[in-house]
C-alpha cells in the first residue's frame, strides 16, 4: 500500500448557516457543471441552424464531450489526494472557466467540436467539486445517508433547467447565450471555490508511473467506446466500418489496461475486486437504473420532438419534472436516515414502473399536460433510486481501504457515464427497429382502390388545389401528407411499445428485489428458528 500521512481528526460540525452555503455552494456547482452537458442535448436539433449541420454532425457535439468525461474523474481522484485538495480545486475551477470562455468564439462545428472535448475535460473535477461542497455541509455520520442523498439530487437538477431556460437565452443570441450564461455561473462558481475552503484530507503519494500508462490506455478504451455509443443509431450500427473499428479499438485497449493491472502490486484498478459477485450485482443495479430513468431522459424528449413539440411547449412539464426530483431527494434523504432503507428502492421502483405504463398509452393528441403525472413519478423516483445503492457502494470501498474508492469510481463512472449513453442508444434503436415494424403493418393496409384511402388522400391535397391545377401532382401531394401521418403514428405505436418495455423491466426488477429481501429475511430468521428448538 503507498504510504499515508497521519490520519487528521474529524472536523467539528459546522453551523446550520454555514452548513446552508456549503449545500448551496454544492447545488451551484452541480447546475454549472450540468448545464454546460445538458444544454447541446436539450438543444440538438435547434443547433442545426446554427451551425447549419444534420442531426447526425450535431450528434458530434455530445460525443466529443462525453469521450474524456466518462474517465477523467479517476485520474483526478488520485491527483486531488497526491497534490491536495485546495489546488485541486482552485485549479480545476480556472480550467473551467477558461473552456467557458473559448465556447463564446466558437463560429461553426469544428471549432465547436475541439471546445466541447475541452469542455469535457473541464467539467469532470467540477461535478467532483459539487459533491465535496454538499458532504462537507453534514457532520460524518451524515454524509453518507443524507449528505449523498442531497448531492445526488443535485445532479439531477441540471437536466430539466437546460430544458426550461434554453428557449428564452436561444431567442437572445443562439449558441452565445447559452454559453454566455455558463460563463457566468463559472465566475461565480470560482468566487465560491476561493471563499469557501473545503476540508482537505490527508495527501498521500498514491501516483505511480505505471498508473499514468494504465489510466492513458483506459481512457482511449472508455472514450472509443463513448463515441460509438453516441453515434451508432445515428450512423447504425453495422452499416458504417468505422464504428466497427471504434467498438474493436476499445475492447482492445481496455483488455491491455486490464493486462497491466493484474499484475501489479499497487493497481490503480483493481479488476478482481470490481468484477466480485457484490460488485457484479452493484453494477448491474446501477445498469438497471440507467435503463429505467432514460424513460425520461431520452424516450419521453424523442417522443415530444416526433410530435413537433419544442422546449418552450413543454415548460411545465419541465417544472414538474424539477419539482418531482427535488421532492424525490428529500423523502429520500429521511428515509436514509432511518431503518426504512430498502423502502426507498421499491417506492421508486414502483412509481417508474407506473408511470412508463400510464405513458405506454399515448397517441398523436398526447401533449405534455397529459404526462404531468407519470413524469413527475418517475422523476420521484429516479431521484430516491441511487443514494442506498450509492451509500452502500462507498461504504464497502472506504471498509477496504481508501485505494478501493478509485475502483468505486471507476463502476459507478462505467455504469452511470458510459451506462446512461449505452441505454440511450439501445432505446434508440428499439423505437427505430418498432417504428419500421409498425410502420410496415399500416401501410400493408393501405390501398388507393380502397374509397377511405382515396378520401383521405383527396381530404389532404385539398389544400394545394388552388396553387396546383395538374391533378396527378395533387395526388402525389396527398399521398405524402398520407405518408408523413402514417409515419407519426407509427413512431407513436414505437415510443409506446418503448414506455411499456421500460415498465416490464421497472417491474421485474422491483419482483427480483422483493425476492431478495424476503429470503434475506428468511435467512436471518432461520438461526433464530434452528436455536429454539434445540436449546441444547
Amino acid at each position: 500500500m503507498p504510504p499515508s500521512a497521519t490520519p487528521t481528526p474529524a472536523p467539528a460540525a459546522k453551523p446550520l448557516w454555514l452548513g446552508v452555503i456549503y449545500v448551496a455552494a454544492g447545488l451551484l456547482m452541480f447546475i454549472t457543471q450540468g448545464l454546460g452537458m445538458n444544454i447541446v442535448n436539450a438543444n440538438l436539433y435547434q443547433l442545426q441552424g446554427e451551425f447549419s449541420v444534420t442531426v447526425v454532425e450535431a450528434a458530434w457535439l455530445s460525443a466529443a464531450y462525453m469521450a474524456p468525461y466518462a474517465t477523467l474523474s479517476i485520474a483526478l481522484f488520485k491527483i486531488r489526494t497526491q497534490y491536495g485538495l485546495r489546488p485541486f480545486a482552485e485549479w480545476s475551477i480556472l480550467a473551467f472557466v477558461a473552456a467557458s470562455i473559448l465556447n463564446l468564439f466558437v463560429s461553426d462545428l469544428h471549432s465547436a467540436l475541439v471546445v466541447r472535448f475541452i469542455s469535457g475535460c473541464a467539467a469532470a473535477p467540477i461535478s467532483s467539486l459539487g459533491f465535496l461542497y454538499v458532504l462537507e455541509a453534514f457532520p460524518l455520520h451524515r454524509k453518507l445517508n443524507q449528505g449523498l442523498s442531497m448531492a445526488l439530487m443535485g445532479t439531477l437538477l441540471s437536466a430539466p433547467l437546460a430544458r426550461l431556460i434554453s428557449p428564452t437565452l436561444l431567442q437572445i443570441d443562439g449558441w452565445h447565450a447559452l454559453y454566455t450564461l455558463e460563463l457566468g455561473l463559472s465566475l461565480v462558481a470560482m468566487a465560491i471555490t476561493y471563499a469557501l475552503p473545503l476540508t482537505p484530507p490527508p495527501r498521500a503519494n498514491v501516483i505511480e508511473r505505471l498508473d499514468i500508462l494504465s489510466y492513458l490506455l483506459m481512457a482511449v478504451g472508455i472514450g472509443c467506446l463513448a463515441v460509438f455509443l453516441t453515434l451508432g443509431r445515428f450512423y447504425w450500427w453495422f452499416e458504417t466500418w468505422w464504428l466497427g473499428v471504434l467498438l474493436a479499438g476499445a475492447i482492445v485497449f481496455i483488455v491491455l489496461t486490464a493486462m497491466i493491472e493484474i499484475h501489479r502490486k499497487n493497481p490503480m484498478l483493481d479488476f478482481a475486486w470490481i468484477f466480485s459477485r457484490d460488485n457484479l450485482h452493484l453494477a448491474a443495479v446501477l445498469l438497471v437504473f440507467r435503463a429505467v430513468s432514460s424513460e425520461q431522459s431520452s424516450t419521453a424528449v424523442g417522443f415530444f420532438q416526433q410530435m413537433g413539440l419544442l422546449n418552450d411547449q413543454q415548460f411545465v412539464l419541465w417544472w414538474v419534472v424539477l419539482a418531482a426530483s427535488i421532492a424525490g431527494g428529500l423523502f429520500c434523504m429521511l428515509l436514509m436516515s432511518s431503518r426504512y432503507l430498502e423502502t426507498a428502492h421499491v417506492i421508486s421502483l414502483l412509481l417508474i414502473a407506473t408511470g412508463a405504463y400510464l405513458d405506454s398509452m399515448a397517441s398523436n393528441l398526447t401533449r405534455p399536460e397529459q404526462m404531468y403525472l407519470s413524469q413527475g413519478m418517475i422523476a420521484f423516483g429516479a431521484a430516491m433510486f441511487l443514494p442506498p445503492v450509492m451509500a452502500k457502494g462507498f461504504t464497502a470501498a472506504i471498509q477496504k481501504g481508501p485505494p478501493y474508492l478509485v475502483n468505486f469510481i471507476a463502476i459507478f463512472l462505467f455504469t452511470q457515464i458510459t451506462g446512461s449513453m449505452l441505454m440511450t442508444g439501445l432505446l434508440g434503436s428499439f423505437v427505430t427497429l418498432r417504428e419500421k415494424f409498425h410502420s410496415n403493418a399500416l401501410v400493408q393496409n393501405i390501398l388507393l382502390t380502397d374509397p377511405d384511402v382515396a378520401q383521405r388522400v383527396s381530404q389532404l391535397s385539398a389544400a394545394y388545389r388552388k396553387v396546383i391545377t395538374d391533378p396527378s401532382i395533387l395526388n402525389a401531394e396527398g399521398l405524402a401528407l398520407l405518408s408523413q401521418q402514417v409515419t407519426r403514428e407509427a413512431y407513436v405505436l414505437a415510443y409506446n411499445d418503448t414506455f411499456l418495455l421500460i415498465s416490464i423491466v421497472t417491474t421485474m426488477a422491483l419482483a427480483a428485489l422483493l425476492f431478495h429481501l424476503a429470503w434475506q429475511r428468511l435467512q436471518t430468521r432461520r438461526p433464530a428458528v434452528v436455536e429454539t428448538s434445540n436449546p441444547s
